[in-house]
C-alpha cells in the first residue's frame, strides 16, 4: 500500500482543489445537539454496544486529529520547530477537535532519547526544555486534559527507522512491546486524560486474524497485549486495529476487520475493546474499488464489508483512526464527502456514531497534507470543512491551568476579522477569525457583516449563517461555540461573484 510515503517528511505545499458547493453545504449545519452532549465526556471511558460511554453512562463521540512525531527520529510532535505546542492545541480545540491521536515508536522508552527540532527562542515551549521524550509527552497530555482534550496513545512504530507488518521485530521483540505498553499504562494511571492504547499501527501480511498462529495471528497478539495493559490499568480503552487480508480479500493495512465476526477480541475486563479501521484515498494508494462504474455510490458498501458492519451490528464501537487526502483530484473529494456522510453527522446522531481522528494535524504528510499549511499555522479550511458536520463538543477539562479561560464573572467579549483567501472573479474564498477580547470563556458567538457589492454566501462550513440581502450573519457550530479568554476559532466560506471589498465585521458574545 505504499503507506511508509505518508510517513514522508514532504514539506512541499500540496494545491488543493476546492470541494463542490453542495459537498460542503451537507456539512455545514452543525447547530443542534443535545442537552447533555455538551458536559459528557468526564472520567474514564467503557464500552456499551456500539457506543462509548463516559463515567457517568452517557454516550462521547472520539472526533480528532493525529499529531504525528513521537515515531520519527525527532522523538517529539513535529512543527514545535515553529510554535508553542500550547498554542498548537488550543488551536486544535478551537477549530472543533476533541482528541488527540498521539503516534510514537519504542525508541522514546530508551535511556537517553531526547527530542529535537524545538524552538525555544522567544519564551516558546520553555517548560519543555531539559526534558526527555517521555518527560515532553507528559507536558502535552497534561495541557491537552487542561483544554478539554481526550489522549489516545497509538504504539506506531518498533522503532523509528519505519512501519513493521507485525507488532515484533528482531530488535523490538513481543516482550518489549508489551513492557512498553503496560509502562504507558501505568504511567497515566489515574490520569484520564489517556482514554486508551492503540495497540500497534497497520498491522498487515503477513498478519492474519483468526489463523491461530501464535507468531501471525493478529488477534490472538491483541488479546494477551491489551489483558497486559488491563492488568495495571483497568480503566483503559485498548483500540484494535485490522489486518489486510483476511480469507483471501485484502485491503487498507491495518483496515480490515472482517475476521471480527467470527473471531473477536476477547479481554479480560469487559466493555474495553474498540476496534479501528484506516481508510484513505488516490493519492495514498490506488485501490479497485476507486475504479468501479459506481464509484463514489459504492463505498458505504466497501466500509460495511471491511469494517462499518461492526457498529452497525452493534458488536463494538469503531474508531476510524487514520483516514486523509491531499483532496488534490476529484475521485479523492467525492471519497471524502462520502465517508464523512457514513461517519454519520454529530447533530442527528450524537455519540451514537463512528469514532474518528482525522490524518493529519502536520502538514508534513507527503501524501495527504495536514489541517494546518506548510507555514505551521494557517488552517487549511477547505479541507476542515469537510469534517464540520462530524465534529463534535469538547471535554470537561482535567485540570487548572489550560485554555479554558477561567470562571465567570468577567466581560464577554468578541472580534472578528475578515480575510479573503482567494478570489478569481467569478468566485472568492474567504475565512473570519473570531477572538474572545473578554476576561472569561464564552459559550457561543455570531457575526454580522454587510458586503458594499452582490455577493451571495454559496457555501459555509464552521458556522450556520442566513443571508438577508447583503446582510450577513454568521453564528458558531455546536463543536467551536466555546472560546477560551484570548482564545480564537474560525469559519470559512465561499460566496459569488469576486472582487468585492473586504466588509467591516461586527461580533457578540454570549
Amino acid at each position: 500500500m505504499f503507506r511508509s510515503l505518508r510517513r514522508a517528511l514532504c514539506a512541499a505545499a500540496a494545491a488543493l482543489l476546492l470541494p463542490t458547493a453542495g459537498a460542503l453545504t451537507a456539512h455545514a449545519d452543525t447547530t443542534a445537539d443535545t442537552a447533555t452532549a455538551a458536559v459528557a465526556g468526564a472520567g474514564y471511558w467503557h464500552t456499551s454496544g456500539r457506543q462509548i460511554l463516559d463515567a457517568a453512562g452517557q454516550p462521547v463521540r472520539v472526533a480528532g486529529i493525529n499529531w504525528f512525531g513521537f515515531e520519527t527520529g525527532n522523538h517529539v510532535v513535529h512543527g514545535l520547530w515553529s510554535r508553542d505546542y500550547k498554542s498548537m492545541i488550543d488551536q486544535m480545540r478551537s477549530l472543533g477537535y476533541n482528541t488527540l491521536r498521539l503516534p510514537y515508536s519504542d525508541d522514546i522508552f530508551k535511556s537517553g532519547t531526547v527530542p529535537d527540532s524545538i524552538d525555544f527562542s522567544g519564551g516558546k515551549n520553555a517548560d519543555l526544555q531539559g526534558l526527555n521524550a517521555l518527560q515532553v509527552l507528559d507536558k502535552l497530555v497534561a495541557y491537552a486534559g487542561q483544554d478539554g482534550l481526550k489522549v489516545i496513545l497509538d504504539r506506531h512504530r518498533p522503532d523509528s527507522g519505519g512501519q513493521s507488518a507485525l507488532w515484533y521485530t528482531s530488535a523490538v521483540p513481543e516482550s518489549t512491546w508489551i513492557a512498553n505498553l503496560k509502562s504507558l499504562a501505568t504511567r497515566y494511571r489515574g490520569q484520564d486524560t489517556v482514554v486508551g492504547i492503540d495497540l500497534h499501527n497497520e498491522p498487515h501480511d503477513p498478519a492474519c486474524w483468526g489463523c491461530g498462529d501464535q507468531a501471525t495471528d493478529w488477534r490472538l497478539a491483541a488479546q494477551r497485549a491489551g489483558n497486559a495493559v488491563l492488568s495495571v490499568n483497568s480503566a483503559l480503552l485498548v483500540f484494535v486495529e485490522g489486518v489486510q487480508t483476511v480469507n483471501g480479500v485484502s485491503g487498507w493495512w491495518g483496515g480490515n476487520l472482517m475476521g471480527v465476526a467470527q473471531y473477536p477480541v476477547q479481554l479480560d475486563v469487559p466493555n474495553r475493546v474498540v476496534y479501528s479501521a484506516h481508510d484513505y484515498a488516490t493519492s495514498v494508494a490506488q485501490q479497485s474499488w476507486f475504479s468501479d462504474p459506481s464509484y463514489p455510490a459504492n463505498l458505504p458498501g466497501v466500509w460495511d464489508k471491511y469494517w462499518g458492519y461492526i457498529f452497525k451490528q452493534n458488536i463494538a464501537p469503531v474508531w476510524v483512526g487514520e483516514f486523509g487526502t491531499t483532496l488534490q483530484s476529484a475521485v479523492d473529494q467525492k471519497w471524502l464527502a462520502a465517508l464523512v456522510t457514513y461517519l454519520r453527522p454529530t447533530a442527528a446522531n450524537g455519540g451514537d456514531s463512528f469514532h474518528w481522528t482525522f490524518w493529519s494535524w502536520n502538514p508534513n504528510s507527503g501524501d495527504t497534507g495536514g489541517i494546518l499549511k506548510d507555514d505551521w499555522s494557517t488552517v487549511d479550511t477547505v479541507k476542515d470543512g469537510y469534517l464540520a458536520s462530524i465534529k463534535a463538543p469538547g471535554f470537561p477539562s482535567t485540570g487548572s491551568g489550560g485554555g479554558d479561560g477561567g470562571g465567570g464573572g468577567g466581560t464577554a467579549a468578541c472580534s472578528a476579522a475578515y480575510t479573503v483567501s482567494s478570489d478569481w472573479g467569478g468566485g472568492f474564498n474567504a475565512e473570519v477569525k473570531v477572538t474572545n477580547t473578554g476576561t472569561t470563556a464564552i459559550g457561543s458567538w455570531k457575526v454580522t457583516w454587510t458586503w458594499s457589492g452582490s455577493q451571495k454566501v454559496t457555501s459555509m462550513w464552521n458556522a450556520s449563517y442566513t443571508q438577508t440581502g447583503a446582510s450577513v450573519t454568521a453564528t458558531n457550530a455546536t463543536h467551536n461555540g466555546a472560546i477560551a479568554a484570548g482564545g480564537s476559532t474560525s469559519l470559512g466560506f465561499g460566496g459569488a461573484p469576486g472582487g468585492g471589498a473586504v466588509p467591516s465585521v461586527s461580533c457578540t458574545a454570549a
